[in-house]
C-alpha cells in the first residue's frame, strides 16, 4: 500500500513534514522493490533522518 502526505505510517507523525514527505518516498520506493512494509518503514526512517541531517533540516516537531 503506498503512502502519501495524509495517509503514513503512525512512526512518521512527529517528523517535520519535510523529513516525513522523503520517509515516505523512500519507503514507496522499496515497497516497489518488494521489501516488506516494516522493512520499508525502518529504512526509510533511518534513511531520511540522515538526509534531514545532511539538509540542516529539523527532524521531529518539538513537543510543546
Amino acid at each position: 500500500m503506498p503512502w502519501n502526505k495524509d495517509d503514513y505510517p503512525d512512526s512518521l507523525k512527529n517528523f517535520m513534514a519535510p523529513v516525513r514527505n522523503k520517509a515516505i518516498e523512500i519507503a514507496n520506493a522499496l515497497l516497489d522493490e518488494g521489501y516488506e512494509e516494516g522493512r520499508a518503514i525502518s529504512i526509510a526512517t533511518a534513511q531520511a533522518k540522515e538526509w534531514g541531517e545532511n539538509h540542516d533540516k529539523q527532524i521531529r516537531k518539538k513537543n510543546h
